[in-house]
């Protein structure tokens, strides 16, 4: 007789929880020395997909990403209602820089495995060389730098409410002749409460042994994410819903972060996205458009972000999707 109530207040005691520790993830490095640059391989902080990026990377509760949900939380695949989902992203980085993603889930009787890659290019710089007399250096030609992880993952849902994922992946980094490699891991796990469509989510993403260019070793990224994600208006049946995200990050190179988000849909046709990031010290806004159609019997969509970097400047990034049962 007692165990649905017991379950209901159990629900609202994570409810009333979530808050405390994602304002504590916040304010806890306060005291702490600056994080910054004292870890390698910063390429795999960047968000890939437009979607994150236009909600201000609050996404590693959202569970609903098919393919592309795979770099926020290795767990979203599990949700996934597709046979199969395909997605590829693009940004121009700063300093000429491009940054490539692509991701393919297959969602098979035991479970959703994705294969994710993540590119990015530094482009050629020329190699010089000091000189004797009036110039100062000479050229000798170009090199080329960049930067690689390439992944599969397997996700699963345990209840129709609860979703885990892992993911193994290997990354690379190279300058010239010299070059780092390592084998990183991710591991998250998303939960519908029932309370609502209130979902909890946390994930860790990065986590691996040290890597070394030459002699000189380096650690990884590592970064815990813990989050929650609502509709607040309507629901996917809706012709209007709206979708609040929010989390928080503990990362092992900087100091604690608050990413916020929102998604306002209509038929589930266009979306309209908005993200605000707390504790940066230049990110702050982005901003963000989606389509979804249907062409040939195959849901398709592209997704658009902007996203500002203060001083540094702005980020635009584009990804396409596909999916079909």
């Amino acid at each position: 007789m007692n165990a649905k109530p017991e379950r209901h207040v159990s629900r609202w005691k994570a409810l009333l929880l979530l808050p405390v520790l994602l304002a504590a993830a916040g304010t806890s490095g306060a005291q702490e020395f600056k994080k910054t640059a004292t870890a390698g391989f910063v390429f795999l902080e960047i968000p890939v997909t437009a979607r994150t990026a236009a909600l201000g990377e609050a996404s590693v509760a959202l569970g609903d990403g098919d393919a592309e949900g795979v770099f926020a939380n290795p767990a979203a695949p599990g949700f996934t209602a597709l046979t199969h989902s395909f997605a590829v992203s693009y940004a121009p980085w700063f300093a000429e820089i491009r940054h490539y993603a692509s991701s393919y889930s297959w969602n098979s009787p035991v479970g959703v495995f994705t294969l994710g890659a993540v590119v990015m290019d530094f482009g050629t710089m020329q190699r010089t060389q000091r000189s004797t007399g009036q110039r100062v250096y000479e050229t000798l030609g170009e090199f080329s730098a960049g930067a690689m992880s390439l992944g599969i993952t397997y996700s699963r849902l345990l209840t129709d409410q609860f979703s885990f994922g892992v993911t193994a992946k290997y990354v690379r980094e190279a300058i010239d002749t010299e070059s780092a490699s390592n084998a990183l891991f991710d591991g998250g796990v998303i939960y519908f409460t029932g309370l609502g469509s209130l979902r909890l989510a946390a994930a860790v993403q990065n986590f691996g042994t040290d890597a070394q260019y030459r002699n000189d070793p380096f650690k990884m990224p590592t970064c815990f994410r813990l989050g929650l994600a609502a509709e607040v208006l309507g629901d996917r049946a809706s012709e209007m819903r709206l979708t609040a995200s929010a989390e928080a990050l503990h990362p092992n190179d900087a100091d604690e972060r608050i990413n916020t988000g929102l998604e306002f849909a209509w038929n589930e046709t266009i979306m309209l996205r908005g993200g605000w990031k707390f504790l940066y010290d230049e990110e702050t806004f982005s901003l963000g458009v989606g389509l979804r159609g249907a062409g040939a019997g195959i849901p398709v969509g592209f997704d658009f972000a902007f996203a500002d970097y203060g001083r540094l400047g702005n980020v635009l990034r584009f990804t396409l999707h596909a999916g079909w049962e």
